[in-house]
């Protein structure tokens, strides 16, 4: 799994994005759950995110079930998760 990384690197190209804003754990997790089954294996989800937590959760979530957790940017105290289908 690939670390956060919070500085702002080249963000990967989303096959799919969700809006997880305004949303409190576990909320955020199971939408991107359920968008990840949508999602062929290799393809990348973005997801948005304004629970503090969230950092924490899908570092922890990608681990979990084997998806690539590719890159996590904070920004205007928005999340966003780019994580790889396994």
């Amino acid at each position: 799994m690939t670390q956060a990384d919070v500085s702002g690197g080249a963000a990967p190209a989303a096959d799919l994005e969700i809006d997880a804003t305004g949303l409190a754990c576990p909320l955020p997790i199971l939408r991107a759950k359920k968008a990840l089954a949508q999602l062929a294996s290799g393809q990348v989800l973005k997801v948005r995110t304004t629970d503090r937590g969230a950092v924490r959760d899908f570092q922890a979530f990608a681990k979990q079930t084997g998806n690539t957790l590719l890159l996590q940017q904070e920004a205007d105290g928005q999340g966003i998760h780019y994580l790889r289908r396994r």
